[in-house]
């Protein structure tokens, strides 16, 4: 009985570390300090958010559907991903690329990313 319960549960541990899946996400381009500690849904400014950014604060995109998506690197050493997102600062965005789950919190590989139009 132990035995198929160990066999059960590390089939369910490798099925909940698949591979992950690619979306395509809507949101706004802003740091993540200003959008949890002043609850911004949208950002106040891309001079803001570019300074925010600069001083150290990773940007984010604040996802339509109310998600925070940190931007992510499956490298490793993982690096910064700010830089692909500077140009995007406070503007509305669509990006597509793998998403990760993890404890409530999403994280993406940008593949590709765009203003809105």
């Amino acid at each position: 009985m132990k035995l198929l319960f160990s066999a059960t549960l590390a089939g369910a541990l490798l099925l909940s570390a698949a591979e992950p899946k690619t979306v395509t996400v809507k949101g706004y381009v802003l740091d993540s300090a200003c959008g949890f500690t002043k609850e911004l849904k949208k950002p106040i400014s891309a001079d803001c958010a570019k300074a925010c950014a600069k001083a150290g604060s990773p940007l984010v995109i604040w996802g339509d559907d109310g998600s925070v998506y940190w931007p992510t690197t499956a490298e490793m050493p993982a690096a910064s991903q700010n830089d692909k997102l500077l140009p995007f600062a406070a503007q509305k965005v669509v990006a597509t690329g793998k998403l990760y789950v993890h404890g409530g919190s999403k994280a993406l590989v940008i593949e590709k990313i765009e203003a809105e139009k």
